[in-house]
């Protein structure tokens, strides 16, 4: 009832202040604040109000509320967990030193042969020049 109440008293001085723009011959701001001033009662007659208001006041729509809030803070938490990698299974052990098994290949190498036992032959590092050679080659192009 009180709801119903306020909703009516807002639509009643928004047409008023309607009234008095259109009478500043502001016509179409008027049509405007006229449309808006007719939602509260609108809501009222539909009965959106009543259900909102009766919705609000009752304990178990506010725990329903608070569950829902507790659901999404937990999907939250354990994706941010995922995120971080904390909740993985823990990685396999590291091959000792001087143990045979698959090592970590520089991008430039070439596989190992499998007769080596996974090690490779030592490489001559590229000269510094050749490193910047590509990237001269994009700045020539753009003119830079």
């Amino acid at each position: 009832m009180l709801a119903e109440t306020i909703c009516s008293a807002v639509s009643a001085a928004g047409l008023g202040i309607a009234a008095l723009t259109a009478y500043r011959r502001r016509f179409l701001a008027a049509t405007r604040i006229a449309a808006y001033s007719l939602v509260p009662v609108g809501l009222v007659l539909t009965g959106v109000v009543a259900w909102v208001s009766g919705m609000v006041f009752k304990p178990t729509v506010w725990i329903g509320f608070g569950l829902l809030g507790l659901a999404w803070v937990l999907f939250m938490a354990t994706r941010a967990v995922e995120r971080r990698g904390l909740g993985r299974a823990p990685k396999a052990p590291k091959p000792a030193e001087g143990a045979p098994g698959r090592e970590a290949v520089a991008p430039g190498a070439s596989v190992p042969s499998p007769g080596t036992g996974g090690r490779q032959t030592a490489r001559p590092a590229p000269a510094p020049a050749d490193d910047f050679s590509d990237i001269e080659a994009i700045l020539k192009k753009h003119g830079i």
